[in-house]
């Protein structure tokens, strides 16, 4: 139960972040998350939205560096250690996380934490094995 993630390469410069936003808007994009990871030149803004082949293609389209990847969607309670426990289950199999960033979703109070992991499929077994809830695409996009 993999997502797929978009990845934007953005030069830092005014108003770029305004074209992708106001593109995705234009074809009726539903952004669900994002993070931006910045240096002083450029920056690369990933994102969870909810036709993630539609905003590959017409950003690819409109001139944008873009690549999907997959990532691993999970819910966890939205309070103080659940975090912790999701990534000490990782951690204990020996599964490096490569970055994370998280949201509170719409239809609980459950936290959602977007998960890198270079071995995704060993994450899922241990993250399953742990009863740490993985959330298909439907459950991620709201589609």
């Amino acid at each position: 139960m993999l997502v797929k993630q978009i990845s934007v390469f953005l030069e830092n410069k005014s108003g770029r972040l305004a074209e992708v936003t106001r593109t995705l808007k234009d074809h009726k994009i539903d952004i669900r998350a994002l993070y931006i990871a910045d240096t002083t030149e450029y920056g690369i803004l990933r994102m969870i939205v909810d036709q993630p082949e539609k905003a590959q293609e017409i950003l690819s389209a409109a001139g944008f560096t873009v690549s999907s990847t997959h990532v691993i969607a999970i819910a966890i309670a939205d309070h103080p250690g659940t975090l912790d426990e999701a990534l000490e289950t990782l951690s204990s199999g020996a599964i490096s996380v490569d970055y994370l960033y998280a949201f509170v979703g719409r239809a609980s109070d459950d936290a959602i934490v977007i998960i890198r992991v270079e071995n995704p499929q060993l994450a899922l077994e241990k993250l399953e094995e742990a009863q740490i809830r993985v959330l298909d695409s439907r459950e991620v996009y709201g589609t």
